[in-house]
């Protein structure tokens, strides 16, 4: 009669260890191998030799998951043929199985001491392990071999694995096989697959388990776990380096050490839906904030609404000008009066955020409200968060922040301070997770704490010691662009050249073009072919073709955003040169009498690019209207020559440029189109009768700048940079007739800019057979073809012709020179400005920034004229001026010094990037330290949390917390590859599992089955509670709704579910609409993810720990 085994009367580990005592070999067979089940049998098989007669063999089978089993019982197809890359594919995959298996709780010594004996056993041949892969092996049979003449061989066979619960907890039920015929015939069966072909070897695959896990038998190096802790603190840097892209307008724009900036704010953001951009003066908070407001808007479709200092509108305009955000700037002095009006802008950037410290006041009220009623991300920007008080800190961050919101961390030095948890909850009434409970510390550690959430700070020292390079040559610090280009640390000098302007002279060719008329009539242009969205006729009968539809879909995105272009680049040219100017204009009345030929004759409309949303034609630095036929236009001044001259270029666009056009049929528009278009053409001539006589000898600007080329820097390399190319060439045609020699001009248009840069800058670019010759050349004039990817550095004197309206232009000109091997400690950079009119160009700039403000098309449009000032002179150069100085920095956030302390560490040995990802989680080391106090004895403990937060504790050697602040753990966690490994501390694990303890405790007090209060679980769950008890005796609701309810509360939401249930929540949802949506989306299975999956891992994931002892 066989001997029943069911862990409970009788268990199957004590009669296994009892049979193994006097047995000299054994056959396991297993569905499943729990690698610290082990150590239950490890004592008795480590007195066996390893010879053939004297081991264990254990075949482990391919055990299914139930719901597998069902699905491939019912599967048509036909069983899997194994061939041998499946076998490979499975060997990994189970090898990647053993491994997550040493990773699951706390470490014990007694585990690991099991671990290392069977890594050794399998070394010495004692144990061989084998993989059945011929179809899934569910047998749980134990055989055990002994010399007695009666029962040479017992059999255990039923339900338990070779783990600690199978062979030890109830629930399982096996019996012994003591007749030998059948023992016999489960020898032979065991045989059978232990010799099969596709059983194949996994004794190696399970010593490298071993021995690169915890467990294994090694000291190892504190550095490596040092870095560990260092690799994954930076893992919100490190995500959004991975996570998000630079949007391709920013990537010639920032310096490595911004972008990283960039996409460590974008995590932050995504994450927690607010950041604070805290870099030091001078460091480019403003373009970093404007690259991550792009991401946004073209990841997920946001748009920006910019707070700033009255002051810093005009900046920020030019910003969203230059790259294009969908975005609308407003002063702070403004919030109070237009928020309340305002419609929602899901993104908002707050400028100089540290002037909204007190949280007392309209203004503050004012956009607080705006922000939470919009459920806006928002960016801030300070040099200076914090003044005297830490408040200053979280009354910005309440701007987003709401006081009950779970933060998930704790002010732990404050609440250890006055006695622990229970006395916090007894002296405040506030979650302890909450910024009210942080509000309540003076510690810095804590405050620290909280800002590593939502704060990116670096300071100059750390840029200089982390991303900036010394020329060995000279010593001088420089940063590289993303492109490769050096960027050195020289003084960069701002200066004017003055030429004669008198705004009263009615007979002064300048004054002219400057005139108010002109202004107003710029002003009172309709611009219509850069709105053609906004002429559509919706009531035609006529219906548009596909195509058709495209391209409306096309010109109605572009909206009236193109006409502030426009009008914003016409009077760019008009400050380029008056000549430029009345070139631009006639190119313009000739487009304009294209499209009124075509309507006219009932033809199709040529669509361009300026009249799509293409933005790229009106900032790129040609000309983008000068195309073919239109390039050699002269000044016509009667409309019927450009009628006639309009009909000759449209039949040729007709017959051979149609490819280069969409074309819409012009019945499709409004009849306002047509007169939009002839009243334009009408004011355009108007200015350009006026300035019809322009005289190049009167030109006091081109006069100026050739008496600097050929007097005050006769002898000096000079780089001319102005915005367009008739500016460019109208410059070069002048000097040429003046007799300046070895001068050359750069547009566009230009076949290989590239050789003029050699022939210009021969000795940085390694032109021997160059420097020195007829073909060197001394002065260029270019567009900003030249301002970008050329090495120009022989020279050190640039010269901004017109100033460009981006102020960022300049500093790339700048750079241009500015670069590796440039020997002049200082950059010239001349802008041209007129002597008597700064104030009139000015207030002709506002009155153009107000028009398009007033008309919605949307683009920055003002510049900040300097030279004199130093408070402008910083502004314009604000990544340069200070970028040497020695000032008070402070802090920088926890995640961009974690990753800087990485990012070091690979850089000086590559191979590290390999090695400290691949160490196995729950790895531990040891280091000493020659610190005084004695509390820094004992264990640093790193977890992730079920809610994926990264939790440090560190604990004494009593097991006593010491702190969990993560920048402290960091900075006592510091070694070097010196750092010499150390034996375990006493009871390492066990502090560990205090640690584990601490942290569980906190885990399970805060929070809740359903997440925090702003949870859309929580939210959705609480108004359909509220619901349900006020109508549960009422027709309103079922059986239905308290089961949707139900599930709720137990389960996750599925993603869809939350998805919608959060956008109907921001909608403003009803009630009993909500009730509906609920049962709905449970009838449909799309509610809750219900499964008990989720409730299996809840204990934390220990990451590694340090160990701390102190030195003899």
């Amino acid at each position: 009669m066989p001997k029943i085994f069911d862990n409970i009367e009788n268990h199957l580990v004590q009669a296994l260890n009892t049979t193994l005592e006097v047995s000299r070999r054994s056959d396991f067979c297993v569905g499943y191998f729990n690698l610290r089940g082990w150590k239950e049998v490890a004592n008795h098989i480590d007195r066996w030799s390893g010879e053939e007669d004297n081991r264990c063999r254990l075949l482990v089978g391919m055990q299914k998951l139930p719901q597998e089993l069902i699905r491939d019982f019912f599967s048509l197809r036909e069983e899997d043929i194994i061939d041998t890359k499946n076998a490979k594919e499975i060997k990994r995959k189970l090898a990647e199985e053993f491994k997550e298996q040493l990773t699951f709780g706390i470490p014990t010594d007694e585990d690991e001491t099991g671990l290392r004996k069977l890594s050794q056993q399998i070394k010495d041949k004692k144990v061989i392990v084998k993989l059945f892969l011929r179809h899934p092996l569910h047998a749980k049979l134990y055989l055990l071999f002994r010399d007695d003449k009666l029962t040479p061989i017992i059999g255990y066979l039923g339900s338990s694995n070779l783990t600690l619960a199978g062979l030890s907890k109830q629930g399982e039920l096996n019996v012994d096989v003591l007749e030998q015929d059948a023992a016999q015939k489960l020898v032979k069966w065991f045989e059978d697959r232990w010799n099969d072909r596709w059983c194949i070897d996994i004794s190696d695959d399970l010593v490298d388990v071993v021995d690169t896990s915890w467990a294994a038998d090694r000291l190892v190096h504190p550095y490596h776990i040092y870095l560990k802790i260092a690799y994954h603190l930076s893992r919100e840097a490190r995500a959004g380096i991975t996570e998000f892209k630079i949007p391709k307008v920013f990537q010639n724009e920032l310096l490595e050490f911004q972008q990283k900036a960039v996409l460590v704010a974008a995590h932050h953001l995504n994450k927690r839906d607010g950041v604070i951009i805290g870099d030091v003066v001078g460091l480019g908070k403003t373009i970093t904030a404007s690259a991550l407001a792009k991401i946004f808007e073209d990841d997920y479709f946001l748009e920006t609404l910019i707070i700033c200092p009255k002051n810093l509108t005009r900046m920020w305009d030019e910003y969203v000008y230059k790259y294009r955000l969908h975005a609308k700037v407003m002063s702070i002095t403004m919030a109070q009066n237009e928020l309340p009006d305002l419609r929602r802008y899901r993104l908002v950037i707050i400028d100089e955020s540290h002037n909204l410290r007190s949280r007392e006041g309209k203004r503050y009220r004012s956009i607080q409200e705006y922000i939470q009623l919009n459920d806006s991300k928002v960016i801030m920007l300070s040099a200076t968060p914090y003044n005297k008080s830490y408040l200053d800190l979280s009354n910005q961050l309440r701007l987003f922040i709401p006081e009950d919101r779970d933060l998930g961390i704790s002010p732990e030095q404050y609440i250890e301070r006055i006695g622990g948890r229970v006395q916090f909850m007894a002296q405040h009434q506030v979650s302890m997770r909450s910024i009210a409970a942080f509000e309540k510390s003076a510690f810095t550690d804590d405050w620290r704490e909280l800002m590593r959430l939502y704060l990116v700070r670096r300071t100059r020292s750390f840029i200089k010691d982390n991303y900036a390079e010394t020329d060995p040559a000279n010593r001088r610090k420089f940063l590289r662009f993303s492109d490769g280009t050096p960027f050195y640390f020289p003084d960069r000098i701002p200066k004017k050249v003055e030429y004669e302007f008198n705004p009263d002279d009615p007979h002064d060719q300048y004054a002219k073009l400057y005139s108010t008329k002109i202004v107003d009539i710029l002003n009172s242009l309709n611009l219509p072919r850069y709105g053609l969205g906004n002429y559509i006729d919706q009531k035609s009968p006529l219906k548009p073709t596909e195509k058709e539809e495209i391209i409306i879909g096309n010109l109605s995105r572009a909206g009236k955003r193109l006409m502030g272009f426009s009008r914003t680049n016409l009077f760019k040219r008009l400050e380029s040169s008056g000549y430029s100017f009345l070139l631009s204009l006639a190119r313009h009345i000739l487009r304009n009498y294209i499209f009124i030929y075509a309507i006219e004759n009932n033809l199709s409309l040529p669509i361009g690019h300026q009249e799509t949303s293409e933005l790229d034609a009106f900032l790129d630095e040609k000309d983008i209207e000068s195309n073919g036929e239109e390039s050699e236009l002269k000044f016509l001044l009667d409309e019927e020559s450009y009628y006639m001259q309009a009909e000759i270029i449209y039949k040729t666009y007709e017959k051979s440029r149609t490819r280069h056009f969409d074309w819409i049929r012009s019945s499709l528009f409004e009849k306002s189109l047509l007169s939009e278009l002839i009243s334009d053409s009408k004011e355009l001539l108007k200015i350009l009768k006026i300035g019809k006589d322009w005289n190049t000898e009167d030109d006091r600007q081109l006069n100026a700048l050739y008496k600097m080329c050929s007097q005050t820097h006769k002898s000096d390399k000079i780089l001319i940079f102005t915005q367009f190319a008739d500016t460019a060439n109208y410059l070069i045609d002048e000097f040429k007739s003046r007799g300046l020699k070895k001068i050359e001009c750069v547009t566009g248009n230009s076949e290989d800019p590239t050789s003029f840069a050699y022939r210009f800058s021969p000795v940085s670019n390694d032109k021997k057979n160059i420097a020195g010759t007829d073909r060197e050349l001394r002065i260029i004039i270019s567009t900003d073809v030249l301002s970008e990817g050329q090495n120009l550095q022989d020279a050190h004197v640039i010269v901004n012709y017109d100033l460009p309206w981006a102020i960022i232009r300049l500093i790339q000109r700048a750079g241009r020179v500015d670069r590796i091997g440039q020997k002049a400690d200082a950059i010239l950079c001349y802008s041209f400005l007129p002597e008597d009119g700064i104030e009139q160009i000015i207030n002709l700039r506002g009155r153009l920034t107000r028009r398009i403000k007033e008309n919605a098309e949307v683009v920055g449009s003002d510049e900040i004229f300097f030279e004199g000032d130093p408070v402008n002179i910083h502004d314009i150069y604000n990544e340069k001026s200070g970028i040497l100085d020695d000032e008070e920095e402070g802090e920088i956030d926890l995640a961009s010094y974690a990753f800087q302390i990485w990012k070091n560490a690979i850089d000086a040995d590559p191979k590290l990037k390999k090695t400290v990802p691949n160490l196995a989680n729950v790895i531990y080391g040891t280091k000493s330290t020659d610190e005084p106090s004695d509390y820094l004895k004992g264990v640093i403990v790193y977890t992730r949390t079920s809610e994926d937060n990264d939790v440090l504790a560190w604990v004494d050697e009593n097991g006593k917390l010491i702190t969990q602040s993560q920048l402290t753990i960091l900075k006592a966690a510091k070694c070097t590859p010196e750092t010499k490994p150390q034996f375990k501390i006493k009871d390492h694990h066990k502090l560990v599992a205090k640690g584990i303890d601490y942290i569980k405790d906190i885990e399970s007090k805060i929070g809740g089955q359903l997440g925090k209060k702003t949870s859309v679980r929580y939210r959705t769950y609480m108004r359909l509670m509220l619901y349900y008890e006020e109508y549960k005796d009422t027709l309103f609701v079922n059986d239905q709704h308290k089961k949707a309810i139900d599930d709720i509360y137990k389960y996750p939401l599925k993603e869809y579910a939350r998805e919608t249930l959060n956008r109907q929540l921001k909608a403003g949802i009803k009630d009993e609409e909500l009730a509906s949506l609920v049962v709905s989306l449970r009838e449909e299975e799309k509610l809750s993810n219900i499964t008990d999956e989720e409730e299996k891992y809840k204990e934390p994931q220990i990451i590694c720990s340090l160990g701390i002892i102190r030195e003899d």
